[in-house]
């Protein structure tokens, strides 16, 4: 599956918990991409840019220049060595953050350092340039911690959970990253484990067989199959069960697709280009 997290993994790792086997813990990802809404802009973004540079990409999934600007973004991060981050941001679902940085147009970036913006730049740019611009701010405010700096010490918690899943117990673990998001609701990691976890559980409730008795007009029909789709690595095919929902109805339903269908892309990596053109089908079915 193509996304911010392996859902194929984490599927297969709750179906033997559920058999009562163990697997693999699949892959933890990087922290050089973070991606930011409203309520975790001040810990992903302020705070952070007190220890390190902060890149802040503001994108949309309707613009072709965020398309092709968020890959190549992600990219530079993650061969930075730790020296920055990158903090995404769909203004879409976020408009307050766009609004605070009076964003015209997207993609806008904006650099950070000690909480404040320190230079900024509009429109889609060359991998040179913005490698120029990221240097010149570098040599102004520094960067973070190098890459081969020592690790901070894993925390006892998720070392907890992620014991659970290897030993099957996916309710136990999935309890436990819960009480950690009680205590920290902006916990990165264990929000989208969360997140995922709680998805795949879900759709793994439903009967295969709903993706071809859905009845049109039955909305948690249809959710249901767009989760089995999903969940079986059919992502195009589970984006129009629910664009399809958005088209044909009116008023508090069509609200409720869109919410799901955004639920779903927050499995996925933003810019994936999947998610980008759902993105603009959606926005085609709402106006």
């Amino acid at each position: 599956m193509s996304g911010a997290v392996d859902l194929s993994a984490l599927a297969a790792k709750a179906d033997a918990g559920r058999a009562g086997g163990g697997a693999s813990a699949p892959a933890a990802g990087g922290g050089a991409v973070v991606d930011v809404v409203d309520a975790t802009f001040e810990s992903e973004v302020i705070n952070r840019s007190a220890r390190q540079l902060v890149i802040v990409e503001l994108w949309a999934g309707w613009s072709p220049e965020s398309a092709q600007l968020s890959p190549l973004l992600a990219a530079m991060a993650q061969r930075a060595g730790g020296q920055w981050t990158l903090a995404r941001v769909d203004v879409d679902a976020s408009p307050g953050i766009a609004q605070a940085f009076g964003a015209q147009s997207v993609p806008m970036v904006v650099a950070l350092a000690g909480g404040q913006p320190v230079s900024a730049f509009n429109g889609l740019q060359p991998e040179s340039q913005i490698q120029g611009w990221i240097d010149e701010i570098l040599s102004k405010v520094g960067g973070g911690a190098p890459a081969d700096a020592a690790a901070e010490p894993d925390d006892p918690r998720m070392v907890a959970a992620e014991q659970l899943m290897n030993d099957g117990d996916v309710d136990g673990a999935l309890a436990v990253y819960r009480t950690i998001l009680e205590s920290e609701p902006n916990h990165p990691e264990a929000r989208a484990t969360v997140r995922n976890l709680e998805f795949i559980l879900r759709a793994q409730a439903h009967d295969p067989s709903i993706v071809d008795l859905a009845a049109p007009g039955d909305l948690d029909a249809q959710f249901a199959a767009a989760d089995v789709l999903l969940l079986s690595q059919q992502n195009e095919a589970a984006f129009e069960r629910i664009l399809a929902v958005v088209r044909s109805t009116f008023g508090d339903d069509k609200d409720r697709a869109r919410t799901r269908l955004l639920e779903l892309f927050e499995l996925f990596d933003p810019a994936d280009p999947l998610v980008v053109a759902a993105r603009r089908k959606l926005a085609a079915a709402l106006y």
